[in-house]
C-alpha cells in the first residue's frame, strides 16, 4: 500500500509543470497496476503499517482511481482557459490520497480523519469551480451536515476504545447496545450516503459543483458512507436486529418520496442527483438487514452507482457546455443534432433504471432478495422504487433527446474523441463488470 500512497506523492511535480495529460496518463497507468492486484479474499492484503486493503477496500480503491482519472479527461476546459488548473490538479490528487488512506486504513480512528480530510478538497473544487454564486452555500451545507454529525463520532469512538482496547476493524470484538452510541456513531455515515431527510446537501451540493466535482461527489463520496456503515454494522449486530427496522423503513419510503421529485425537475443535474439519494436508499437499506445478500448487493450497488451517475454527470456537462443551460426545456430535440451523444444518453439512462446487462440490475435484485427476506411488506415500496426509477429515467431521457429544439440555439460541436472515450470509460466497466459479478460477493 505504500508505494501506492508514494506514488501519488510523486504526483505532485506533475502538478507544478502543469502536465494535464500526463497526469491524466499516469492516473490510468496506476489504476491498472492497481487492478493487477486484485483482491480475491474477504481477508486483509498488502500490510504496512496501519494501510491493507481486503476485497471492499480494494473496490472502493479501484473506483476512487478510475473516477480520479476521468474527472481530469472531463475537465478538458478548465485546462484550456488555464482557470487555476494546476491548483484544480493539486487539489484532485489531494482528493485522490485523502480517499486512498481512507479506505486503505485498517483502524477506525485513522479512517476517521482522513473521512474527514476528504471534505476540504471537495469544498475547494465546488467552491473554486463551481458555476453559480450560490456554490457557496452549497459548501458550506456539505460542510456542516458532516461536521454536526462527526463530533459525536468523535467522541464515540473514544469510548468504544475505552472498553475495546483497540479500533482495528479486526477487533471490533465488543458489541454496543445503546441507542445514543448507535446513533453517534453511525449518523455521519448516514449523513454522507445520504439517508431520507439528511439528503438535503447532496442536490446543492451536485448542482452547484463543476462536472469534476459532481463526478467525485456521486462516484465515491457517498460511498464513503456506506463503507463507514459496512465496517461499523459489527459492533451493532444485537441493537441492530431491533432499531434498523426504522432506518430501513425510512429509506424505502423516503427512496420513493424522492423518486417522485425527480418527476418534478426541469434541472438536468437535480434530476440525477436526486436519482442518487433513491439509489442509496435502497443500498443504505440492503447494509441494515445484516445478511449476506444485502451486504454483497450494497457492495455491487455502490460500485454500480459510481459509474452510472459520474456518467449522467458527464452527459449533463456536454450539453451543459453545449447549450450553456442545464434546464431540460432548454436541452431538448437533441436527438436530432447530435445522434450519436443520443445514443449513450440512453445507454445510461436505461442502467440508471437497472436494465440489464448493467451492474445495477444485479445490485437492485440482491438487494431486493435480501429486503423481502427480511420483511415481507417492504416489497411494496421495493416496487414502488423501481417503477418509478425506470420512470424519471424515461423522463430525463426522453425530455432531453425528443421535442421541439429551443430556437434561441443556432449551431455547436458534436462532440470529440475525448468525449466519447470519457462516456465509453464509464459504461464499459459497468456492463462489463457483471460477467465477474460472483468477485463482490467474496467479502464477509
Amino acid at each position: 500500500m505504500m508505494k501506492f500512497i508514494l506514488m501519488l506523492f510523486m504526483m505532485m511535480p506533475l502538478v507544478f509543470l502543469n502536465y494535464f495529460w500526463l497526469l491524466q496518463f499516469m492516473w490510468m497507468l496506476m489504476t491498472f497496476f492497481f487492478i493487477l492486484m486484485f483482491s480475491f479474499n474477504y481477508m486483509y492484503m498488502y500490510i504496512s503499517y496501519f494501510f491493507g486493503v481486503d476485497l471492499i477496500s480494494y473496490l472502493m480503491i479501484m473506483l476512487s482511481f478510475w473516477v480520479c482519472s476521468l474527472m481530469i479527461l472531463a475537465s478538458q476546459k478548465i485546462y484550456y482557459t488555464n482557470f487555476w488548473s494546476r491548483f484544480f490538479m493539486f487539489v484532485v490528487v489531494c482528493l485522490m490520497l485523502s480517499l486512498f488512506l481512507a479506505f486503505a486504513s485498517m483502524n477506525l480512528f485513522v479512517f476517521y480523519i482522513f473521512f474527514e480530510v476528504s471534505l476540504i478538497p471537495t469544498l475547494m473544487l465546488i467552491v473554486g469551480w463551481g458555476y453559480q454564486p450560490e456554490r457557496l452555500q452549497a459548501g458550506i451545507y456539505m460542510l456542516f451536515y458532516t461536521v454536526f454529525a462527526s463530533l459525536p463520532m468523535m467522541i464515540a469512538i473514544f469510548y468504544y476504545y475505552k472498553f475495546n482496547g483497540s479500533l482495528d476493524f479486526n477487533c471490533l470484538k465488543l458489541e454496543l447496545n445503546e441507542m445514543v452510541l448507535y446513533l453517534c456513531m453511525n449518523m455521519v455515515f448516514f449523513i454522507k450516503i445520504p439517508l431520507f431527510f439528511v439528503h438535503l446537501w447532496l442536490p446543492k451540493a451536485h448542482v452547484e459543483a463543476p462536472v469534476s466535482g459532481s463526478m467525485i461527489l456521486a462516484g465515491v463520496m457517498l460511498k464513503l458512507g456506506g463503507y463507514g456503515l459496512m465496517r461499523m454494522m459489527v459492533v451493532f449486530l444485537g441493537l441492530g436486529l431491533t432499531i434498523n427496522y426504522f432506518f430501513i423503513g425510512l429509506s424505502l419510503v423516503g427512496g420513493v418520496m424522492v423518486s417522485l421529485i425527480c418527476l418534478r425537475q426541469s434541472d438536468i443535474k437535480s434530476l440525477i442527483a436526486y436519482s442518487s439519494v433513491a439509489h442509496m436508499g435502497l443500498t443504505v437499506s440492503g447494509i441494515l438487514t445484516l445478511n449476506f445478500w444485502g451486504m454483497s448487493g450494497a457492495l455491487m450497488m455502490m460500485i454500480a452507482h459510481g459509474l452510472c451517475s459520474s456518467g449522467l454527470f458527464c452527459l449533463a456537462n456536454l450539453s451543459y457546455e453545449r447549450t450553456g443551460s442545464r434546464s431540460l426545456y432548454m436541452n431538448k430535440g437533441m436527438i436530432n443534432i447530435i445522434p450519436s451523444l443520443s445514443l449513450w444518453w440512453f445507454l445510461f439512462t436505461s442502467s440508471n433504471m437497472a436494465a440489464p446487462p448493467s451492474l445495477n440490475l444485479m445490485g437492485e435484485i440482491m438487494l431486493i432478495n435480501s429486503l423481502l427476506s427480511y420483511e415481507f411488506t417492504s416489497m411494496v415500496a421495493m416496487m414502488l422504487l423501481s417503477f418509478f426509477g425506470a420512470v424519471y429515467s424515461l423522463y430525463l431521457y426522453s425530455f432531453s433527446q425528443h421535442g421541439k429544439i429551443y430556437s434561441g440555439l443556432y449551431a455547436f460541436p458534436a462532440g470529440n474523441f475525448r468525449e466519447y472515450l470519457l462516456l465509453l470509460l464509464h459504461w464499459l466497466p459497468l456492463n462489463v463488470l457483471i460477467l465477474k459479478g460472483e468477485l463482490m460477493c467474496l467479502w464477509l
